[in-house]
């Protein structure tokens, strides 16, 4: 099974602008997550996948494998699944490029699934939310799974309310996922529904049109830098580390 890694990196962002360029202690963040993807063992290819000069500059500076994609696209989805269209594989990870602690043992949990299912599409992990914090940041998705882990919807707000039982260990997305072709076909050849419309949440279109989604419960304390707030807390635990070993 050929396995491909790809990390979509756009320059423009509502929220940070240029922020696959962000310095972490001395290097771009989008080459933290390139190394850590580089890792893991399973995977045959690694690519950054984006719309821009300057972070094609940087990749080609710092040997990092890179292809240039349309400008138009509205998702990661999106671009992966053009990457798909030009490099053949049999699975693809998308390794969102903003998760710089993201540990190679937890991607690799994004491929065991389609290991033991052939019938699988798509995979997504999540992890235990420890900070309450996390809970009512409307940049986290929740998640919200069946007993088999499959994906009943993913949300901005707190959900399930806990109004009939207090019991509840509540779930944040890691954005890792995992692709056969025909899922990524059938997702560039789908307009968004409205569900993914209103929480802006692109692994919505699956469940919108029935592609079970299943989810892998991961023990990780990584965390997505939207904010520049987020990226001191980044560079603060890197620092931190003893040997810088991310």
């Amino acid at each position: 099974m050929k396995i491909v890694g790809v990390i979509p990196a756009r320059y423009s962002s509502s929220r940070f602008e240029g922020k696959p360029l962000a310095d972490i202690c001395g290097k771009p963040m989008l080459w933290w997550v390139y190394n850590q993807a580089k890792k893991v063992k399973s995977l045959d290819e690694v690519y950054v996948a984006t719309d821009d000069e300057r972070i094609k500059s940087m990749c080609l500076e710092h040997k990092m494998n890179v292809i240039m994609t349309s400008k138009t696209h509205q998702t990661g989805t999106d671009r992966v699944a053009e990457v798909a269209r030009n490099i053949k594989a049999d699975l693809y990870l998308n390794i969102q490029g903003d998760e710089p602690l993201i540990e190679p043992l937890t991607i690799s949990k994004a491929i065991e699934p389609f290991l033991n299912n052939s019938t699988l599409q798509v995979t997504n992990l999540m992890t235990k939310i420890e900070n309450p914090v996390d809970a009512i940041n409307t940049t986290i998705p929740k998640v919200v799974t069946n007993s088999d882990n499959i994906g009943i919807y993913l949300s901005r707000s707190i959900i399930p309310f806990p109004k009939g039982n207090l019991d509840y260990c509540y779930f944040k997305q890691v954005c890792v996922y995992g692709y056969k072709p025909e899922a990524l076909e059938l997702f560039s050849n789908s307009n968004r529904g409205k569900l993914e419309e209103i929480e802006d949440i692109e692994l919505l279109r699956f469940i919108e049109n029935g592609i079970a989604v299943k989810f892998i419960d991961v023990d990780s304390d990584t965390i997505a830098v939207d904010t520049p707030k987020d990226l001191e807390r980044v560079r603060k635990i890197l620092l931190n580390s003893k040997d810088n070993s991310y």
